[in-house]
């Protein structure tokens, strides 16, 4: 229960965020930094059933039952760690955030950050490799959202964090669906616990690599380090929850997680140890050049992160104990040191080392809390740093390998380690050494550095009670390494190597602080001819380049070069399958009638004629009378579904292509004769590549065992009896559901396109020239006759329409037709209107697109009470006429049926009609000299509106 209570918590404080950011401006994080308090406390409490008892937290509502999907979540020991981070680290820097941002509304910061907070959970709670990869992907495009949240300067930083974590993105989806279609299940701990899979070592060494290139992105190691110091234009609380514990810990979560399967794969091992060294060292380096303390921060965390990936990558139960130890001192001292960057950024107006000297007078209390969360980060006792890394290092000493393997890790980590020491020390002496500046800031309110200080005398008092963790970290590693491992943290284990490597590299750092100044001989100097950042670009204009050169092989306006290409290989395609399969001697029995070969006389005819006419009418009206034709041989067939389908989408494209017409000459273009022998040919191969495809698809008039399931089962099923609109709305509902917001997009495309080009007032159109003498020009006296027959007929239509939407479970109908028939009484209603004013319809159509989709999603989630979205749900409701057998899924017809009418009517209110001003009406200017004045100004101006929106 705690699980879903959690999950549900945190997404129904996001959506409150709007609400509290109204009533309280930047105070609304002092009620959310209270949720994430209790929820704290909940997990914590739960501590004692996870990590003494050695129990599980699950939670289990199937989702898509049907692929074997479902919303799993699970909490063990490494989830309660994970959890724990990221609730208590959030907690205090939203808290911190109400003192940050001056004051003011903040809902967008606040509903990101929860939304954040609310991915990160999830992802470490969840036990379906679908639900991981979903959650995986909010972190990316929340970060992304929140980095882009500090204004223009910030865009590109976080479009370039958007595609590099994106690619790794990409990299887990690949292996997510290896592992489900080797191992037949997306449940995480059932695949890491049955690893039958690793047997095959080339199908181990793919996932592995793919999983490592997922991590490798997400917890910013090389080569895609650079993502994580260029996010730091994101604001000081954004960064601190990224790096302290979210996002860049969802790798190092992912890394442990699937360490009980790769613990002891040699890929996963060389690649995680040598890439998680390297990156530890170059982080290091960069950090120690660093003249922005965010920026130091930032390769601070880089070169962290590099430790704990190569602890990782030995796989062994120590080595996963380390691990643990440094996620939680990592994430105390980052995101105290974070916090206080901001402080000082807020305090002195900089964060350039440069400018700042002697802040310990002016500010005691932020010098101390941010020695005291350097001192951690360089290893120095009695912090909890301090013991992650002994730990850390003893868990080198396993490293497996050659035997040159540990000496040389050993002497990397170590290096990697002096230059911790020296850029912490650079962070603290830089700033509140040396002679204070003139202008001395002022010390920070209390409520202000609270949130730091809770952070570091967390760092601080763990480091004194290290035995404290024990549990926490002995479950981890029975959770995460393929044993299980004792940990005896303390911190003081005598004289051992670990003590002696930590000891090497206090003195190397001293000594390197010591000859560089405090790291100002190497600060601003370039190793590198490019970086990170520079090589992105390159390779972004490079990839955009090559797309462009792509595109150009087809990109034209003429409709035939575009469909070229599709056309010659469905027919060399058809040609191929076709001599593989046909066998011409199963033509013995006879296929065919006479009437038959009538309808294919008529097509023929139609399509023959279509080619010849230059009438574009002409065009339209045969190509109706080959789609009339179509329409009846389904009928002759028994497809009455089907061909009312046909017949009204037939009718109502011709009213529709009619008012399209209006707008485009009267006549085609002359074709040369190569031309019309081309299309000719093209048509032939398409409609022969067509007519065999559907004999070989459909078994040769024998049914398949799809449509044997449906016409003996569908009944049982769904309790309907119309197998078309059973398979639409109950079998492959969310196909529909696809298609229907289709169909909704296209109706608001209608209106954007014609808005944007200018059209959708008439501009540019050329009207007939209809003379007073001529017998049309009234067209009120014209339209006597058939606006009676309408006045009768479009109830009738209504009627039909809603008759076909409730039977269609049953007998012939459905969403779709009826929403066709009711677009027909709507088109009636506008052709036999006496002027265009008049012909208006007075219905929102973009509303009823936005309801009709609305509605079929509502009664998708509906199924959620019998386990899955769009699963229909069945009651037998009594009538005095008899017993009625309700489905949810005539409340999904009804939201195709309003959609339908909504595409169908912004057609007719769209492309019918014009703007009062397009039909030479013009306002009447005010009496009187000013404002007559008034009126030709404002008639200029409008005037210049219309040539500027017409030059658009």
């Amino acid at each position: 229960m705690l699980l879903v209570v959690l999950v549900v918590a945190l997404v129904l404080t996001t959506l409150s965020t709007p609400l509290l950011d109204r009533l309280l401006g930047r105070a609304a994080g002092w009620p959310i930094m209270a949720v994430f308090v209790a929820l704290t406390v909940a997990v914590a409490i739960q501590g004692r059933h996870v990590l003494v008892g050695g129990g599980t937290l699950e939670f289990s509502q199937p989702w898509m039952p049907e692929i074997g999907v479902n919303l799993d979540l699970r909490m063990d020991g490494l989830g309660w760690l994970f959890c724990m981070l990221v609730l208590a680290v959030g907690a205090l820097i939203i808290a911190y955030s109400t003192r940050y941002f001056p004051p003011g509304r903040r809902g967008g910061f606040y509903f990101l950050m929860t939304a954040f907070a609310t991915a990160m959970t999830g992802l470490v709670l969840a036990d379906d490799l679908v639900l991981l990869f979903v959650f995986w992907e909010l972190t990316t495009i929340c970060s992304f959202y929140l980095i882009g949240l500090s204004g223009p300067s910030a865009n590109r930083p976080a479009v370039r964090t958007f595609l590099v974590t994106a690619l790794g993105g990409l990299a887990l989806l690949t292996a997510v669906v290896l592992l489900i279609v080797r191992t037949g299940t997306s449940s995480l701990s059932a695949i890491l616990a049955d690893t039958s899979w690793m047997q095959d070592t080339g199908f181990a060494t793919v996932v592995a690599l793919l999983v490592m290139l997922a991590v490798f992105t997400k917890s910013a190691q090389f080569p895609f380090h650079y993502w994580l110091p260029d996010a730091m234009a994101a604001s000081t609380p954004v960064s601190a929850y990224l790096h302290a514990a979210t996002m860049v810990k969802a790798g190092v979560y992912v890394a442990m997680r699937f360490s009980a399967a790769f613990g002891d794969f040699a890929v996963w091992n060389l690649g995680l140890i040598s890439i998680g060294l390297l990156t530890a060292l170059i982080g290091a380096v960069f950090a120690l050049q660093r003249h922005d303390l965010k920026e130091l921060a930032a390769y601070s965390t880089v070169s962290q992160l590099g430790f704990l990936i190569m602890v990782i990558g030995i796989g062994t139960p120590a080595a996963l104990i380390a691990a643990a130890v440094h996620t939680v001192a990592h994430a105390l001292f980052k995101s105290a040191l974070f916090m206080t960057v901001g402080i000082i950024d807020r305090q002195a107006g900089t964060r350039d080392i440069r400018r700042l000297s002697g802040l310990r007078s002016a500010m005691p209390v932020t010098a101390i809390v941010a020695s005291l969360a350097a001192l951690s980060m360089a290893g120095i006792p009695p912090f909890l740093g301090f013991v992650s890394k002994e730990t850390l290092f003893d868990a080198l000493l396993a490293a497996p390998g050659p035997a040159w393997v540990v000496p040389a890790v050993g002497v990397g980590a170590v290096i990697a380690a002096a230059f911790t020491f020296a850029y912490a020390f650079r962070f603290v002496v830089g700033v509140f050494g040396g002679p204070p500046n003139e202008a001395s800031p002022r010390e920070a309110g209390v409520w202000f550095l609270a949130a730091p200080a809770v952070a570091v005398v967390g760092g601080l008092l763990l480091g004194l009670g290290a035995q404290w963790l024990n549990p926490l970290v002995d479950r981890v590693a029975v959770d995460a390494a393929p044993g299980s491992g004792h940990a005896d943290l303390s911190l003081w284990h005598g004289f051992n190597a670990a003590l002696l490597m930590s000891a090497a590299a206090i003195g190397l750092g001293a000594l390197l602080t010591w000859r560089s100044a405090s790291g100002e001989a190497l600060a601003g100097r370039r190793f590198f001819p490019v970086s990170g950042t520079a090589v992105f670009e390159v390779l972004y204009r490079g990839v955009i380049a090559l797309g462009v050169r792509v595109g150009d092989l087809t990109r034209s306006d003429s409709p035939g070069r575009h469909m070229a290409v599709p056309i010659v290989l469905i027919g060399a395609l058809t040609a191929v399958v076709a001599t593989a399969n046909l066998d011409f001697g199963s033509f013995t029995a006879p296929t065919s009638r006479t009437l038959d070969w009538i309808l294919v006389v008529l097509v023929v005819a139609a399509v023959l004629s279509a080619t010849i006419t230059r009438s574009r009418l002409a065009g339209l009206v045969l190509v109706g009378v080959a789609g009339f034709t179509v329409a009846l041989w389904f009928l002759f067939l028994g497809a009455f579904d089907v061909a009312l389908t046909q017949l009204l989408v037939e009718i109502l494209t011709v009213v529709v292509a009619v008012l399209v017409l209006r707008r485009l000459p009267r006549r085609f273009h002359r074709a040369t004769r190569r031309r019309t022998v081309l299309t000719a040919g093209i048509a032939i191969v398409a409609g022969l590549s067509a007519g065999l495809a559907a004999y070989l698809m459909t078994g040769r008039r024998e049914l398949s065992q799809a449509a044997e399931y449906f016409l003996s089962h569908v009944e049982d099923d769904t309790g309907g009896t119309n197998v078309v609109n059973t398979i639409l709305v109950d079998y492959r509902a969310m196909d529909t559901m696809g298609e229907l917001t289709v169909l909704g997009v296209a109706g608001l495309v209608i209106i954007s396109v014609l808005k944007s080009s200018g059209l959708i007032s008439g501009g540019g159109e050329r009207q007939p020239k209809v003379p007073p003498s001529s017998a049309v020009w009234n067209a009120d006296e014209n339209t006597v006759i058939v606006r009676t027959v309408a006045r009768w007929l479009m109830p009738l239509l209504v009627l039909w329409s809603l008759y076909l939407l409730l039977r269609g479970h049953y007998e012939p109908g459905g969403g779709f037709i009826a929403g066709l028939v009711g677009g027909a009484g709507f088109a009636l209603v506008y052709l036999t209107a006496a002027s265009e004013s008049a012909a208006r319809i007075r219905l929102s159509s973009p509303g009823l697109i936005a309801t009709g989709i609305v509605v079929a999603a509502g009664s998708g989630l509906l199924g959620y009470f019998d386990g899955s979205f769009l699963r229909p749900l069945h009651a037998d409701i009594w009538m005095p006429w008899g017993d009625f057998h309700f489905t949810t899924a005539l409340i999904f017809d009804v939201g195709v049926y309003l959609a339908v009418i909504g595409v169908l009517l912004t057609a007719l209110n769209h492309l019918g009609l014009r703007q009062p001003q397009t039909m030479g009406v013009r306002p009447r200017p005010p009496r009187g000299r000013s404002s007559s004045r008034r009126g030709r100004a404002a008639t200029g101006r409008s005037s210049k509106g219309r040539a500027t929106g017409g030059s658009r």
